[in-house]
C-alpha cells in the first residue's frame, strides 16, 4: 500500500538549487495505439537508465496520471547542466528515443501530444511542508526532516540561502 506516513510536519532537507523538470504526454485519439504506445514505453528505459548512473543529476522522480488521456512525471534534477547533458548525449537513451518520438508524431498526425516545461530554482526559492504524508516530491528526491529544523514558517523556510 505505499510507505509509511512520517508524523507530524516534515520539510525536505534540500536548501540548494534545484532543476524541476516536468514532461508529460496526452492521448489524443486511444484508436491510434500505435501512436501513443511506444511514447508511455519510451519513458521507463531513460528513467531506468538514470537511477542507476548516480553522477546523472537525476536526484528523484514521481509518475503521475491526469484523468484517462494524460500521464506525466515530475523530475528533479541537481543542475540544468546535468538535465542538458543527457538530452543532448548521443551515447543514452534520450537521443534515439526523441527521434522515434519526432517521426511517430508526425506519422501520428495529432494523435498523440506531448510538453514539457522546465523550472530552475535558485536556492532560497523554495519551500515545502508535508504534513502526516510518507516521503513525497521533493523530500523523496532529497530527503526528509522536521520542519523546525528549516523554520515554522513558510515565509522563514524561504529566507534561508
Amino acid at each position: 500500500m505505499g510507505a509509511e506516513p512520517i508524523e507530524g510536519r516534515m520539510t525536505a532537507e534540500h536548501e540548494e538549487g534545484i532543476v524541476v523538470f516536468l514532461i508529460g504526454m496526452r492521448v489524443n485519439s486511444f484508436r491510434a495505439v500505435r501512436s501513443w504506445l511506444p511514447v508511455a514505453r519510451a519513458m521507463g528505459p531513460m528513467i531506468a537508465e538514470l537511477a542507476q548512473d548516480r553522477d546523472s543529476g537525476l536526484l528523484g522522480y514521481k509518475a503521475l496520471r491526469a484523468g484517462l488521456r494524460e500521464a506525466y512525471l515530475v523530475q528533479y534534477w541537481e543542475s540544468k547542466e546535468k538535465l542538458l547533458a543527457y538530452a543532448s548525449a548521443p551515447d543514452r537513451s534520450h537521443r534515439p528515443a526523441w527521434a522515434a518520438f519526432n517521426r511517430r508524431l508526425r506519422e501520428g498526425r495529432g494523435k498523440v501530444g506531448f510538453w514539457h516545461e522546465t523550472y530552475v530554482v535558485p536556492a532560497g526559492s523554495h519551500e515545502s511542508i508535508y504534513t502526516n504524508m510518507p516521503a513525497y516530491g521533493l523530500a523523496a528526491a532529497t530527503g526528509v526532516v522536521p520542519v523546525a529544523r528549516r523554520g515554522n514558517r513558510a515565509a522563514d523556510r524561504l529566507a534561508i540561502s
